[in-house]
């Protein structure tokens, strides 16, 4: 009897947390991640955008992040910036090539996001913002520096979010990227994070100064819950400004970030609090990137992130089709388990994987 009680349990749970598709897929948001790091990149050519905005109809994409922020590189023209790569891809099309694609892409029904990468420079250590500054807005551990390069973690290089130059910078790049283009439906804040490669951070001679002001003593070391604590809400805190500046520029434009997963991962080594973004309102959704190839866990992913938030409609599932180039099986179940979690929608990561293997373009693109 009590094994028989535990499976009906077990089939209870299984339920409330996956709909069927008939129950939840009406109403579920379809989005694609479009990267610059693809070759070519879609601003690059009038044909390209084209192609986009065809597959996005066909594939009944409802939302386009388009990537034209990273790396300290810019794809749109700003002073603050790299305008190179944004000047390259105006030379090809002969007009503005974010400009065109929302113009094409409102004409097919679909929204555009500005997709901006916010403190990851890649390994662009001739970034604008590190002449200007110097490496003492770069996030560092405590080990002794003797060189640009030493400040590099996990092959890129990473912006202080606790310092105050660095907020004000990257507020004036979406001040830039929503006042060039007014017909923008939303602006997806990416990369608002400590690295999470041994998460021993933070350790810049402004983020200790503020540190020290507000709470009377010099870090403590990674032990100390308070420190912990402080870098989880400079995160936070630069989340909020930049929403805030959004909402001074363009009022009503949507907002949203992405959050690592798994929720463990992001909180205690990218001091991220995702489900507090929505819950304080600094975000209309979360993107959780759930970046596992392996069906069983993306589901336990899912399930798990259901019990962090209070509408789950508010989250969006990142699929990683870049890890599942040539598995389109893989793909295929990660996708009906989107479909039937009952989630706000998802995101495919990305375009570019989908030209990669056609198999996966079809999967999404057919009738499910």
């Amino acid at each position: 009897m009590k094994s028989c009680c535990t499976a009906l349990v077990i089939i209870l749970c299984a339920l409330f947390f996956f709909q069927s598709p008939a129950a939840g897929g009406e109403d579920l948001v379809r989005a694609l991640f479009v990267s610059v790091i693809q070759d070519p990149p879609v601003l690059s050519s009038r044909e390209s955008i084209d192609a986009l905005v065809e597959y996005a109809k066909k594939a009944r994409v409802k939302i386009l992040f388009v990537q034209i922020y990273y790396a300290n590189k810019a794809w749109f023209a700003s002073k603050i910036a790299d305008p190179g790569p944004y000047e390259a891809c105006l030379k090809n099309v002969s007009e503005d090539p974010l400009a065109l694609l929302i113009k094409k892409a409102h004409e097919s029904g679909i929204e555009v996001h500005a997709w901006l990468n916010m403190l990851s420079l890649n390994n662009n250590k001739d970034s604008f913002l590190l002449k200007k500054y110097g490496t003492g807005i770069l996030t560092r551990n405590r080990k002794e520096k003797h060189s640009v390069e030493d400040y590099m973690i996990d092959h890129q290089y990473f912006l202080e979010p606790g310092d105050m130059r660095v907020r004000a910078e990257l507020c004036d790049i979406v001040g830039e990227v929503l006042q060039a283009y007014p017909g923008l439906d939303g602006v997806q804040f990416d990369y608002i994070r400590y690295p999470d490669t041994k998460p021993a951070y933070g350790y810049t001679e402004a983020n200790i100064e503020r540190f020290k002001a507000a709470m009377g003593c010099i870090p403590p070391g990674e032990c100390s819950k308070a420190w912990k604590d402080w870098k989880r809400s400079q995160v936070t805190e630069l989340l909020a400004a930049l929403a805030e500046k959004a909402h001074s520029v363009r009022p009503g434009i949507r907002v949203s970030a992405t959050g690592c997963m798994p929720y463990v991962r992001a909180y205690y080594e990218a001091f991220q609090d995702w489900p507090s973004w929505l819950d304080r309102g600094l975000v209309d959704f979360v993107t959780i990137m759930n970046y596992s190839s392996s069906p069983s866990e993306f589901e336990r992913w899912i399930v798990k992130t259901k019990t962090r938030v209070a509408d789950f409609k508010k989250v969006s599932i990142c699929l990683p089709a870049y890890k599942l180039v040539n598995s389109s099986a893989v793909f295929d179940q990660e996708l009906c388990a989107c479909e039937r979690s009952g989630c706000g929608g998802y995101v495919v990561f990305h375009y570019g994987s989908l030209l990669e293997d056609p198999a996966l373009a079809k999967l999404l693109s057919e009738p499910r």
